[in-house]
């Protein structure tokens, strides 16, 4: 025993080598979530750093943003709306479109209206809003039917004013189911009865509304519309709708997204060019009904010209082939307004079937009155 070491203590053991880089890429990868969770990425860049799937993995499995919480006035009106939506329309024995006629004074084409009228009766009313002068009327359809005008400057809310008088005006008759705004270059394209049912058979309104991120766009959007307007819902169109009875209700309960418009979109303020009449209708009904409304107007107008205005009509220009060629269009297109003119092309659908997009046109001079009746009978048969 004794040669015999009695060792003591524990017995040494060779030291551990540490995993240092599974600790590094754990503690680097805990870093890039939490910084993913509290600053999540919104531009495309950052979306594309890691996946080709882009941002949509991380929205995923990212939780969604809160929601904001509404104003008073906001759930006050959105509470009316909602609830005027949700109630069914009341039936009609005989519905009617209200056509309503936004004019300076008289209309150089009544002679056209009435052709298109004829044979109709109790299918149909007429509204005309003439701002500078009382019209003289030669059809029986159009005696009689001015109602109380005011002063209407372009570009100014004034415009949707008129729009709103015109409208209050059409739903006093309760079998007026759906709503036409027209102006004073306006044509029809059709014979009524197509007309009828292309807007009857159909539960939506033909409002003109795309997203512009130009400067003619969201470039006029003011943030003084904050809270209840943000920029990503301000949207553009032309102001020539075709309306379901719904829609017009909510329009002229509205008063708080009026408002906003009626003060913060305005030529001039803050150095911007808003245009309240291209501006209010679109985005009120992207925001509040973006499901119930075509993203088109019926009312033809021709931008190719890509000019301030769009290309207008002379008797010269008046040819069955022009016609035809109007009433034949079956896709929306908008060009934005930023330096890459991208055009948005749209398939034009009438209860999910595509169909010719237009019922009517503008921008026609009073000289082409002659040509267009003489043609009528034919180019309203296509």
């Amino acid at each position: 025993m004794g040669d015999v070491h009695i060792l003591s203590g524990h017995r040494p053991r060779p030291p551990l080598k540490k995993p240092v880089w599974i600790i590094v890429l754990v503690c680097l990868v805990s870093m890039f979530l939490i910084c993913a969770y509290v600053y999540p990425p919104r531009g495309s860049a950052a979306c594309y750093m890691l996946s080709s799937r882009g941002c949509k993995a991380l929205s995923d499995w990212l939780p969604p943003d809160p929601a904001r919480e509404y104003t008073d006035e906001e759930m006050a009106s959105r509470v009316v709306i909602k609830d005027i939506l949700n109630t069914p329309p009341l039936e009609s024995k005989s519905p009617k479109i209200a056509f309503m006629f936004l004019s300076p004074g008289s209309l150089p084409f009544e002679k056209l209206w009435d052709k298109f009228f004829q044979g109709h009766e109790g299918r149909f009313t007429v509204y005309v809003h003439a701002s500078k002068e009382k019209p003289v009327h030669v059809s029986r359809y159009f005696i009689n039917q001015d109602i109380r005008s005011d002063q209407v400057v372009w570009g100014k809310i004034s415009m949707i004013d008129a729009e709103r008088r015109l409208l209050a005006n059409a739903l006093k008759d309760p079998d007026n189911q759906h709503f036409v705004l027209l102006s004073d270059s306006c044509v029809p394209l059709h014979t009524f009865d197509y007309v009828y049912d292309y807007l009857m058979h159909t539960n939506i309104s033909y409002v003109d509304c795309f997203y512009d991120p130009g400067p003619h766009g969201n470039g006029r959007y003011s943030e003084h519309m904050l809270p209840e307007v943000e920029k990503k819902d301000f949207r553009k169109g032309a102001q020539w709708f075709t309306m379901k009875r719904q829609h017009a209700l909510i329009l002229m309960a509205d008063n708080l997204y009026y408002s906003k418009f009626r003060d913060y979109c305005k030529p001039g303020l803050d150095g911007k060019n808003c245009i309240a009449d291209e501006h209010y209708i679109p985005t009120f009904f992207s925001m509040v009904d973006p499901g119930g409304i075509a993203t088109w107007s019926a009312t033809h107008v021709d931008w190719s010209e890509r000019k301030w205005h769009p290309k207008s009509y002379r008797a010269q220009d008046i040819t069955y082939e022009l016609l035809k060629n109007i009433t034949s269009i079956d896709v929306s297109v908008h060009v934005t307004s930023d330096d890459k003119h991208e055009e948005q092309v749209k398939p034009c659908l009438w209860n999910g079937v595509k169909r010719p997009c237009y019922l009517f046109a503008r921008k026609f001079y009073p000289e082409t009155l002659d040509k267009l009746l003489h043609l009528f009978s034919n180019y309203t048969t296509f």
